[in-house]
Parts: C-alpha cells; sequence; structure tokens
C-alpha cells in the first residue's frame, strides 16, 4: 500500500513544484514599470556614418540627462523598460540594447555604455512597417507590464519597403500601442530621389498615432540630442505631469501631435521607389 502512496505523493509534490515554478515565472514576467519603450533608429544607406554616430550619441546623452531622469522618477513605479534597435529594410532590424530596466542614472549609463559597445552599420531601403512590426513583437519578450506601451521611431525617408506603413501602423494601435515618431529633415534642403518635402507631415498622418501620440521633426543634426531628450521627457511624464506641460509650451523644436485625418498619401515612398527602381538601391 506504501508503493501507490508514495507515487501519488511523488505526484503531487511535482505538481507543487510545477505551479511554484510558474508561480515564480509570472512574478518575474510581472515586474511592473511606468512605460515599456521602443526605441527603434533608422540606419539606411543615406545615413552617413558620422550622421549614425550622431543618432547614437544622441540617445545615450538623452538618457542619461536630468530631465529625463526626473521624469522616470516621478512614475508611480519609479522606473522604465527600455530597448534600443536600428534598422533598414524589411528584414534589417537588430537590436543593439535588449530590454533593460532604467531606475536611477547608473541603470541609465549602463544602456548608454551599450549604445557605444559597437559601431553602427548601415542597410538598404527604408521599411518604417517592418521597424513597427518588429518594434510590436519585442512587447511579447519584454517581461514587463505597464500602462503604456509606446514605439519612438526615427526616420529620414518615407516607408518605400515592405507591407505598406498605414495599415501595419493602424494594426500596432489596435493592440494598444502608441507610436511617436522623429522625422529627420536633416538634408539641408537638398531633395533625392527617394525623399518627400514635407516628411513631417508624412509621419503626422501615416507614422504616429495613439492617445498623446506625437512627433518632434528635426531639421538639423544640431537639433538632434535637444528633439530626443525632449521626446523622452514627453514620453515617459505624460499628459499629468508639470515636466510634460512645460515641455509643449517651451520655446524651439515644435512638438506636433497626432492628426484626426490622412490628407498625406501614405504610399509616396513605394511610388517613387516604382518609378525610379531602375536606379541602384540606396535606401
Amino acid at each position: 500500500m506504501s508503493r501507490p502512496y508514495s507515487a501519488r505523493h511523488a505526484l503531487a509534490a511535482g505538481v507543487a513544484a510545477t505551479l511554484a515554478f510558474s508561480s515564480v515565472s509570472e512574478s518575474r514576467a510581472a515586474e511592473q514599470v511606468d512605460v515599456e519603450l521602443v526605441l527603434a533608429v533608422d540606419v539606411s544607406l543615406s545615413m552617413s556614418p558620422a550622421e549614425l554616430e550622431i543618432q547614437r550619441r544622441g540617445y545615450a546623452e538623452a538618457l542619461t540627462h536630468d530631465n529625463v531622469l526626473q521624469a522616470i522618477a516621478d512614475g508611480a513605479h519609479g522606473k522604465i523598460a527600455v530597448t534600443f534597435f536600428e534598422w533598414a529594410g524589411a528584414d534589417t532590424q537588430h537590436v543593439i540594447v535588449p530590454w533593460t530596466v532604467i531606475a536611477n542614472r547608473a541603470d541609465a549609463e549602463r544602456v548608454a555604455a551599450g549604445l557605444s559597445a559597437n559601431p553602427p552599420n548601415s542597410a538598404r531601403r527604408t521599411s518604417i512597417s517592418g521597424a513597427l512590426e518588429f518594434g510590436a513583437d519585442l512587447f511579447a519578450e519584454s517581461g514587463f507590464q505597464s500602462p503604456r506601451r509606446v514605439i519612438d521611431i526615427s526616420g529620414d525617408g518615407p516607408n518605400n519597403h515592405g507591407a505598406p506603413v498605414q495599415g501595419v501602423r493602424d494594426t500596432v494601435l489596435r493592440q494598444g500601442i502608441i507610436v511617436n515618431g522623429l522625422p529627420l529633415m536633416t538634408n539641408g534642403g537638398y531633395i533625392s530621389a527617394y525623399d518627400v518635402p514635407n516628411l513631417d507631415r508624412y509621419y503626422a498622418d501615416c507614422v504616429i498615432g495613439g492617445p498623446g501620440a506625437f512627433m518632434v521633426p528635426v531639421n538639423d543634426w544640431e537639433q538632434f540630442p535637444e528633439a530626443v531628450r525632449r521626446k523622452l521627457v514627453l514620453e515617459l511624464a505624460g499628459p499629468a505631469s508639470p515636466a510634460w506641460r512645460a515641455e509643449v509650451g517651451k520655446e524651439g523644436l515644435p512638438v506636433v501631435f497626432a492628426q484626426a485625418s490622412p490628407p498625406s498619401d501614405c504610399m509616396i515612398g513605394e511610388k517613387m521607389w516604382r518609378d525610379r527602381s531602375w536606379m541602384w538601391e540606396s535606401r
């Protein structure tokens, strides 16, 4: 009689151990942060090596800026989770910094060090839609829970590869993810075969979206560090925060919120690429 009892006892113990392990795993997966933030950065061939370095340094400096750290500290949990990846064509996405908690300056400096560990590499084409799909998938493996999930996407041209951007953007928004933007109009007024003259309008109409979504247009690389810092404060502080209201009302780089309707041609990048498909791929 003892052997059946032992078997039942062992089975019960095994179930208990499994439940305990599952409970611990769920506890770890449920770590609460104020914001889960995906930083998605364009590295298409239109970017020079110097510009790629400006982007990396700009994000590193912004994440360790006093105003950004204060915005993090003012949150209900006093911490955020962030990941940073670089993108170009539809199948070109590279995670540079995996999901990491930032709760203090030391955490932020570790992320900044990760951004400086290896030089960036550029690649062909510009697939904002691919970056949005990849960024949305990253939330499934974040290991965190938060009231706000944000993809912060920067780029210097319209979508010209992969799925049309508007449909992908709308799919991402239906998942409860906010998309903010940093359109880079840093070509000094020169318009190449694959540029659009009003990239900020394109981003406002076709890329950003969700409750309170916004973008900060950049017209010169000297503005980039300030633009990233300002955008991070707005993303992390939230509309109810004095820091958020101060940034919105501050002079300097404009903050442009998402439009109610999309008057821009969200397929303009694809059309430009099709019309010039005989040219050497440069983005």
